[in-house]
């Protein structure tokens, strides 16, 4: 039997993020995880990235986590350029007009689940279990987690942090939303003939949105191809040489010839989105409570969030002496992070719409639009700073 005050479900970068926020705070924490946290990476940029914006850069060094990001597996990018293929509309931003150092980093997404693992198992207050949970019983003042190992977990406070088909989610019932967006998004290294510059780039073309991210090697990008299905299926079934090709032709050979370093990986994109996060001892966070289209990299970044939001209140709650479980109490983490998940699902739905096709209207307007942007700093400087989290 371990008997802690919260019992984390999911030892991912939502889940470890809260595990991590939580230190010093005098509450005891069970971290559940299916998986072992660390696993090796190789030499070769793994496929799975995330574009990590300012503000949890700035969270994770706080947290004492980015101290554990190897140099050679992390690159920052200083400027960003966004383009309608074959139209005349485009947008540059870059560093110096926000007055830092970059505008965000590119990290695959294992390089940080190890950095977050290291600085959570060197924390007194909390207890990692390997195991599946074969059961949860909710009582009104304690629930009972039973895991596959027989290992018992008794705690105040359950926090779902275990992906888009999360169990916690499916246990106590909480309603999602869900549609399917029509993509399918392509992964995989390429290596380009010219430099990125460290510049994150992305193309919107009539079938789906191509996004081109710079690794630390100059000559390296990771890429987010999303695709309307049937296409997306037509270019995996293309030899590598075809895909270089087709790859190139749709970023406008932007960095010259690419030739592809990896094996090609795809999977279908899903809206998901809960329509309730907390109830009595149970709250859910990160994919477990929205998944939004990957066209502006912000899923990794709203789960941290929220993982930092809701180690900031159950530490709010603790000094006050006020029960951490109780729906009352966790009402106002829900109400905030479901408005900010609400708000990124509408404008992925939105740019989605807009961009998608070969519509002449459509395409004028998406021009004058992004020209129009481009050439007002102060709009221009709200944009890039909701990109990096401020």
């Amino acid at each position: 039997m371990h008997k802690v005050d919260i019992a984390i479900v999911g030892g991912g970068m939502a889940g470890l993020t809260m595990a991590a926020a939580l230190s010093g705070s005098g509450l005891n924490v069970a971290l559940i995880s299916r998986e072992p946290l660390e696993q090796p990476v190789g030499e070769a940029p793994m496929l799975r990235v995330s574009a990590i914006n300012e503000a949890n850069r700035e969270a994770l060094t706080a947290l004492g986590v980015w101290q554990y990001l190897p140099e050679a597996r992390i690159s920052p990018y200083t400027h960003m350029h966004v383009w309608d293929k074959d139209s005349f509309g485009h947008i540059h931003f870059d560093h110096e007009q926000m007055q830092r150092a970059q505008l965000g980093h590119i990290i695959e997404n294992q390089v940080l689940v190890n950095a977050l693992a290291k600085r959570v198992m060197q924390q007194e207050n909390v207890t990692l279990l390997q195991s599946s949970i074969e059961k949860v019983l909710w009582g009104e003042h304690e629930t009972m987690v039973m895991l596959q190992n027989d290992d018992v977990v008794a705690c105040k406070l359950v926090v779902g942090a275990d992906g888009a088909n999360s169990y916690v989610r499916k246990q106590v019932g909480f309603p999602m939303t869900f549609r399917d967006y029509g993509h399918t998004a392509i992964v995989a290294t390429i290596e380009t003939s010219q430099s990125h510059e460290r510049t994150a780039r992305q193309a919107f073309t009539p079938t789906g949105p191509l996004a081109l991210l710079p690794l630390k090697e100059p000559n390296l990008c990771s890429i987010v191809w999303s695709q309307d299905t049937p296409e997306a299926e037509r270019l995996m079934q293309l030899d590598d040489a075809e895909f270089a090709h087709a790859l190139t032709a749709a970023s406008n050979s932007e960095l010259g010839t690419i030739t592809v370093k990896s094996e090609r990986k795809s999977f279908p994109l899903t809206m998901r989105y809960a329509r309730q996060w907390a109830g009595e001892g149970v709250v859910i966070i990160g994919d477990a409570a929205h998944t939004i289209h990957p066209l502006a990299g912000q899923g990794a970044n709203l789960g941290m969030q929220d993982a930092l939001a809701l180690a900031e209140l159950v530490r709010q709650l603790e000094q006050q002496n006020k029960p951490i479980a109780r729906l009352r109490y966790l009402r106002p983490f829900e109400r905030a992070r479901k408005a900010e998940a609400m708000k990124m699902v509408s404008a992925m739905d939105g740019f989605k719409l807009l961009f998608e096709g070969n519509n002449p209207l459509k395409k004028m307007v998406r021009g004058v639009g992004l020209v129009t942007t481009d050439n007002i700093p102060v709009l221009k400087q709200k944009l890039i700073s909701q990109a990096m989290g401020f």
